[in-house]
This record gives structure tokens, C-alpha cells and sequence, in this order.
């Protein structure tokens, strides 16, 4: 069993003797076999201990039993307590996903502080099933049905290759004991009732389950591996500026496939992403989905993704000089007799007797109004906007300089406002550059 888990080490590159790894133990049977097992190939290791506070007495027995199994193999051991519950109701997050995600954020803390190349956790063949079968009863796609990967980032799985029942074996021979978690014997949760239920009555029906799963996973790994070259290419070829031509994008064989490989890492879910696939074909400018840290939105035939807005400042201008607005654009206001005229677009060139300091730069406002010049009368800034085919992400973008009554006197890059014209009776002029 010791060199089945040390062949399965070598091939697939996990562990190296001249680092240190962190073990995370619970004191249940699978945790105890991985840190035995490590220490016994000789691999450097320290144990981590997480007491969540859930089981009363238990949660401190397992304590007492961790520590002596410790000091017993004289290996160094990390304990930390946890207020799980209190964690979970401000977090507004089951008391599972509370646990998890405070003993993954300590790991992960942990390694750091004592230089470890990584943590090592027991998963086994069966929860590789467990997390499969999980995968398809919520619906997904062809890298939820491929099982748990023996290393991720700093996350290592030494004991994939087996069983748990040859972990039980293992333990017998060594003449180890461990602790039963309880709440795990208790079908209450999804993975629970996998594990008590489900999974026996596959290995019933049919002895071989575990394996065939596992083959199958093994298999569509292959599959996805060629999946993520064809999406990585085809995303190379159609995603540009952070948008993407509809047109282009219902040429590919799988629409929603490619919009879920680019969405949702930017947090859309997948019922999001099939409501935006299944609706390509009649989606009207302006159309808008959002995400707790992204806005997607259609214009112009594309769909563009932009960051959500943050609310932008309020920059009084004394005097002329060189501005710095919301850290990364610039803004130089200049005074000049005569007559210049700066013909770029992100400039404009002004009456300067027609304008006093201070001038003020800040976002557009429900209700701005100005003349634009050449234009007859005045208009709504955002109907302005409307008419020149912004898109919703350039308008929560676009700024206006203003005198201190509000009067604007420049849509940022767009329009002059026409009364701040220069004219023939123009003796100074005043020049705004905008640079990013």
C-alpha cells in the first residue's frame, strides 16, 4: 500500500523529498493515514489541527487525540480554534461552507508563514466520486464530471490511488486507531447522503462503480484537456478590448460554451451565461446582465464587459495647472492670448473670457443640459449621448467640465458647450487636454 501511494507520488510529481509540507489532520482515519504515510517515506511534514467548536466534546477529543498522535511520532503540530457558527451567520454561509472556508484560508496562511511547499489533504477515491456524482446532480459541465485533482495551486491529494477501504486495511496493519467524526454518519447533507447511501448501493448493484467512474473521469480529463485549447484559441480569435462581435460569436459551434469560458470567471452563473446564449439573436442595444464585480452589456452589435462603476470624484480646478482625476487620467488646463485651437479629441480650446476659476470636473448628472456647438438649442447631455451611440459603460465613464454653477462648458471628448465658443471677438483661450 506504502509503495502503491509512492509510485502514485513519482507519476504524477506531488511531493519532494528537500521541501516541507503541511498535512492537514482531523484525526479521522484519512488524515491519520496520509500523515503516517508521509512521514514513514520520508517526506518532512507538520500536522495543522482545525477545532471548529460543533461537536462539543468531540471537537475536543479530537484535539487530545491529533496532539498525542503527534507527539507520539515527534512530529510538529499546529492547532487553531474556530467560532464556525458565529463565522457562518455573519457570513451569511452554511456551517459546511463556514468550516471550509476557514480551515482553507488558515492552511493557506499557514503554509506561508512556515515556508511549506504546499498542503496535503485525504481525499480518496471515493470522495473523488462523491464530488462527481455532486457535480452532475447540480448541473455541469465537462470539468465537474473529471473528479479531484491530485494538485491544485497549493492544495496536494497524495491519496487519490486509494480506496477507503484499503486506508482502513492500512491502519488495521499498523495497528492505528483514529476518531469518528459523527456528524459524517448522519445522512443530513447531500454529500452525506452520497457517501451513507448512494455510493454503497452503487458498489451493491455493481462492484466495479467506484472504478468505472473513475475511468470514465480519467478519460474526460483527456477530453477537457482538448476542450480548454479549442475555447483558449477560439477566445484569442474573438474577444478583444474585453467584447465580442454576436455576429461572429453565432458562427461558433457552441455559443454558450464560449460564453461561459469567458464569463464566469468574471462571476455571471451558468443560468446568466444559457439566458445570454439562448438569447443572441434578438438582443436590442443597451441590454445589461451584472455580476457582483462585472457589467456585460450589448451595444453595437457587441457584447462588451466592463468592470462595475465606481463612483467617480468631484475635482474643483483653482487655477490652470496639471490635474490628476481618479488615478489614472490627467487633465491640463492652460491660459494662452491669442487664439489656439487643439484639434485632438481628448481637448478642446474655450472663450477664457467667458469662463472663470474655479471650473469643476466631475461625472455626468441626471438632468445635465447643453448646447452643443454647432447644434441648434439645448439638449440632455444623456440624450446627447443616446444620438452619438455610447455605449452604457462609456456613459458611466463620461465626464463634464462645468463652471461652479453647473453650466458645462465641455462634454469630455464628445462636445463644446456653444456659448463657450471661440469667436471672432476671442482675445485669450483657454485649453483643456484630457490624457490617460
Amino acid at each position: 500500500m506504502l509503495n502503491k501511494v509512492k509510485t502514485y507520488i513519482d507519476k504524477k510529481h506531488l511531493l519532494s523529498k528537500e521541501k516541507r509540507y503541511l498535512v492537514a489532520l482531523s484525526g479521522g482515519a484519512d488524515s491519520v493515514c496520509l500523515l503516517l504515510m508521509l512521514n514513514q517515506l520520508g517526506y518532512q511534514v507538520e500536522a495543522a489541527h482545525c477545532n471548529f467548536h460543533l461537536r462539543g466534546e468531540e471537537s475536543n477529543r479530537d484535539e487530545r487525540f491529533v496532539i498525542q498522535l503527534c507527539k507520539s511520532k515527534n512530529i510538529k503540530i499546529h492547532l487553531i480554534h474556530f467560532d464556525t457558527k458565529t463565522y457562518a451567520d455573519l457570513h451569511h454561509v452554511s456551517i459546511e461552507m463556514a468550516a471550509r472556508e476557514l480551515r482553507y484560508r488558515y492552511f493557506e496562511q499557514l503554509r506561508t508563514d512556515i515556508g511549506a511547499a504546499a498542503t496535503c489533504v485525504a481525499h480518496h477515491k471515493e470522495d473523488s466520486v462523491e464530488t462527481i456524482l455532486m457535480n452532475l446532480l447540480r448541473g455541469t459541465g465537462v470539468h465537474g464530471l473529471c473528479g479531484i485533482k491530485p494538485m491544485k495551486d497549493f492544495i496536494i491529494r497524495p491519496l487519490l490511488c486509494l480506496s477507503r477501504k484499503e486506508i482502513e486495511m492500512w491502519l488495521e496493519v499498523q495497528h492505528q486507531q483514529y476518531v469518528t467524526d459523527s456528524s459524517n454518519l448522519t445522512p443530513d447533507i447531500i454529500r452525506n447522503h452520497l457517501r451513507l447511501k448512494v455510493i454503497p448501493l452503487l458498489k451493491e448493484k455493481t462492484p466495479g462503480a467506484i472504478e468505472q467512474i473513475l475511468t470514465t473521469a480519467r478519460r474526460l480529463n483527456e477530453v477537457a484537456r482538448v476542450y480548454d485549447d479549442a475555447i483558449k484559441t477560439t477566445l484569442n480569435r474573438l474577444v478583444h478590448n474585453h467584447s465580442v462581435v454576436i455576429e461572429h460569436l453565432l458562427k461558433e459551434p457552441s455559443p454558450e460554451s464560449i460564453l461561459y469560458e469567458w464569463l464566469s470567471d468574471y462571476g455571471f452563473s451558468p443560468l446568466v451565461i444559457e439566458s445570454i446564449a439562448q438569447g443572441l439573436h434578438g438582443f436590442q442595444a443597451g441590454r445589461e446582465w451584472q455580476s457582483d464585480t462585472h457589467l456585460l452589456t450589448v451595444s453595437k452589435g457587441m457584447l462588451i464587459l466592463a468592470q462595475n462603476p465606481t463612483e467617480r470624484p468631484i475635482l474643483h480646478i483653482p487655477e490652470n495647472g496639471y490635474y490628476l482625476y481618479d488615478n489614472n487620467e490627467h487633465f491640463r488646463i492652460k491660459t494662452n492670448p491669442g487664439v489656439h485651437i487643439l484639434r485632438e479629441k481628448e481637448s478642446c480650446s474655450l472663450d477664457a473670457d467667458k469662463v472663470k476659476f474655479p471650473i469643476i470636473i466631475r461625472p455626468i448628472q441626471q438632468g445635465d443640459r447643453f448646447h452643443p456647438l454647432g447644434m441648434n438649442g439645448s439638449k440632455l447631455v444623456s440624450d446627447y449621448l443616446t444620438d452619438i451611440k455610447q455605449n452604457l459603460i462609456e456613459r458611466q465613464r463620461q465626464l463634464v467640465v462645468t463652471t461652479v454653477d453647473n453650466k458645462i462648458l465641455w462634454v469630455v471628448g464628445q462636445r463644446l458647450d456653444h456659448q463657450y465658443r471661440i469667436d471672432t471677438f476671442t482675445k485669450n483661450t483657454l485649453t483643456i487636454e484630457h490624457t490617460y
